[in-house]
């Protein structure tokens, strides 16, 4: 492991970020060291310009993961070298924000009715009920269900938070969908 490296990752758990967010950031700058075949802390405002527009316009990378890297570089310019960082000279990009699909009450019951089991079934109507997210779900444990007051507690959600999510109307929990 490198002493810049090393640094990095001292600065990242020292303010607690996420273990994911922790494996972005150190792949960005690697990634970012690797285009120029040159250790990070020789490179600067000109490098993270080109490197900008390369992994935006030529390798069609997704603005949200342009945000990332960004962000990543920012940090390790400013937290671990403790250099100035102009916000003018490095523009996000614009985001895309795209409407959900919102499915029909139908659509609904045929997807929760495509389920091959009674745990599938229960898992899509529980998502389906609290919206809770995906990676929430797996970690969910019956002892996070109150049915008496119909809440999920979520426990270390969406940026390690805890929350309760409301479950839908008892009766809708209840009442067969129709086939």
């Amino acid at each position: 492991m490198t002493h810049l490296r090393k640094l990095m990752l001292e600065e990242l758990q020292r303010r607690n970020y996420s273990e994911e967010t922790i494996r972005s950031y150190i792949h960005a700058v690697e990634d970012f060291s690797r285009r120029f075949d040159c250790p990070p802390d020789r490179l600067g405002p000109r490098h993270i310009r080109e490197y900008q527009a390369e992994i935006f316009q030529k390798r069609k990378l997704a603005s949200g993961t342009v945000v990332i890297r960004l962000a990543a570089l920012r940090f390790f310019y400013t937290k671990t070298l403790r250099r100035a960082w102009s916000v003018a000279d490095t523009p996000y990009p614009k985001r895309s924000h795209r409407l959900p699909a919102i499915l029909s009450q139908e659509e609904v019951a045929q997807l929760i009715d495509a389920a091959s089991t009674a745990f599938h079934r229960t898992l899509l109507m529980t998502l389906y009920a609290t919206g809770v997210r995906n990676a929430e779900s797996t970690r969910l444990k019956f002892s996070d269900v109150d049915s008496k007051r119909m809440v999920i507690h979520i426990q270390g959600g969406k940026g390690r938070q805890d929350r309760l999510c409301a479950m839908a109307h008892k009766r809708s929990w209840t009442k067969p969908l129709a086939r």
